[in-house]
């Protein structure tokens, strides 16, 4: 099978009979595209590089993607380079879209090899990209030496920590399976899917709405509760204990010319006079249910 099977073979052909472009001429349209939006300066820019991203797309071909998608991920970072190239800074236009080529496929690949997303840092990419080859070269190199030993060279080649490379080595040693894939048939012929033997942590639909009315009746307890208290400890309660950022005694004391001290005393009463109002309601209400 060819290394370009899923591409038009009209767009390769077209790609390939692109011409060349000199220095002079590439700095020329690089500099209409930059400065004039000139977008048929950019369709001769582009589609003479296009080549380029045919070439390095061939690379990223066995992580199971179509060739046809890496091609049209490297021509969007292609795009990418041309709006972002400086032609005065003398540089060939293939050198600096080279990077914007690779990283558009590479980060395409990190989104599409799996379902479950991987990091995007700087090294998990490169671990993605290179732990395979390093972990194959290095075990040619040592063909007795034991796993950690190849995990922790790799790490040390790579600038990363050994956990990272044990945990994106276990990602690339397996495979996605479906929640649907079958795991076992019963006597009465149906299957019995993967997913049944995921175990749901979260509260069930009637320890939600309990949970909810409990919180409900509380709430309206309390509110209740805290109309018997007086102007005064309805202010220190609510300043004390039912703010986020809670007031200190010294500055109630002084809000309410009273010592701090006595605004612990009040404060207590208050919370006594809260409790007692609350049990008793509470009571009655299960004396009223019962």
């Amino acid at each position: 099978m060819s290394k370009l099977d899923g591409i038009s073979p009209g767009f390769v052909k077209a790609a390939l009979a692109a011409p060349y472009l000199s220095r002079e001429y590439e700095q020329q349209l690089a500099r209409k595209w930059s400065s004039a939006k000139d977008e048929a300066a950019l369709h001769v820019l582009t589609q003479a590089h296009m080549r380029l991203v045919i070439s390095m797309a061939s690379k990223f071909r066995n992580y199971g993607l179509p060739i046809a998608d890496l091609v049209q991920e490297g021509h969007i970072g292609l795009l990418e380079a041309a709006a972002r190239f400086e032609p005065s800074r003398q540089v060939r236009f293939s050198t600096y879209a080279m990077w914007w080529i690779r990283a558009s496929i590479q980060d395409y690949i990190l989104r599409n090899w799996s379902i479950v997303r991987g990091g995007t840092s700087s090294g998990q990419k490169s671990l993605f990209f290179n732990l395979r080859r390093l972990r194959s070269k290095i075990a040619r190199n040592a063909p007795d030496g034991d796993q950690t030993q190849t995990f922790q060279e790799v790490a040390l080649a790579l600038g990363v920590s050994l956990h990272d490379v044990e945990v994106m080595n276990a990602r690339l040693s397996g495979s996605d399976v479906s929640l649907n894939a079958p795991v076992g048939s019963e006597d009465d012929g149906s299957v019995t899917e993967r997913g049944e033997f995921l175990v749901d942590t979260a509260p069930l639909p009637d320890q939600i709405v309990e949970t909810q009315l409990d919180g409900e009746y509380r709430s309206r307890k309390l509110h209740a509760a805290l109309k018997k208290l007086n102007p005064r400890e309805l202010r220190i309660v609510q300043a004390r204990r039912l703010s986020e950022d809670a007031a200190t005694l010294d500055s109630l004391g002084r809000e309410l010319g009273i010592s701090k001290e006595r605004v612990r005393q009040i404060e207590g009463r208050a919370l006594e006079k809260l409790q007692t109002i609350m049990l008793t309601r509470h009571e009655g209400a299960i004396s009223a249910a019962s």
